[in-house]
């Protein structure tokens, strides 16, 4: 640690410090863990609520369904759907609407930022959002940059980032698929989707000139 920040302050390449608008920095909560979040604040509440009654009357003659009320994880559950920032109800206009409601991304809501605070670095397009966020698909007004949507190959993991496919080349010729994240496509060079692709040729790649993307930078070359 102390050797990487006598680096950071000679400038040395490579010794950066953390890009908070990295997509390496930032993960997607899906509604599966807001979710979770609310059942363990009603579980919570449930516990609290059990060990009052405990104290307050024999444990002899208490039966489960007694001490047993769900209605604080009831009460957290309605709350979440009906009240909270980020729920919606579906746009169900037609099924492509429909699919894209289902794939926006939000920066807002709990735990994330406001409209106020927001600033231009955070609603800017990075370069780590090439293949991995639509720059074009967000709204106008106060929520520019904030709300977006996964770009179309686009997922996410299992561990909540982003992931774009990719080929992988070897000798300007395909060779294996591969799903990476902005933390593992750091360093690495990437080739523009619409190169020609000679499927005779097992892959081969035949486009007069291919797009390199090394980092941030992007360059062409034949």
């Amino acid at each position: 640690m102390v050797r990487f920040l006598i680096d950071l302050k000679n400038g040395k390449p490579n010794k950066d410090v953390d890009d908070i608008d990295h997509l390496g920095n930032r993960r997607v909560r899906a509604v599966g863990e807001l979710l979770e979040n609310q059942y363990r604040i009603g579980l919570v509440r449930m516990e609290r609520a059990i060990k009052e009654r405990m104290s307050l009357q024999e444990i002899e003659t208490l039966m489960p369904h007694d001490l047993i009320n769900a209605k604080p994880v009831t009460a957290v559950i309605k709350e979440f759907f009906g009240s909270s920032q980020l729920s919606q109800f579906m746009d169900q206009t037609n099924p492509l609407s429909e699919v894209t409601h289902k794939r926006r991304l939000s920066a807002l809501g709990p735990g994330g930022l406001t409209r106020e605070r927001a600033g231009f670095e955070v609603r800017d397009v990075h370069s780590t959002h090439y293949g991995r966020i639509c720059p074009i698909e967000t709204p106008e007004g106060p929520n520019i940059g904030l709300i977006a949507s996964l770009s179309t190959y686009a997922r996410v993991n299992d561990y909540g980032f982003i992931e774009t496919p990719t080929a992988r080349s070897r000798a300007a010729c395909l060779r294996r698929r591969a799903l990476l994240s902005a933390l593992e496509e750091r360093g690495a060079s990437s080739r523009r989707p619409r190169a020609n692709v000679d499927p005779s040729k097992k892959g081969l790649v035949t486009s007069p000139q291919r797009r390199l993307k090394i980092g941030r930078a992007r360059t062409r070359w034949t």
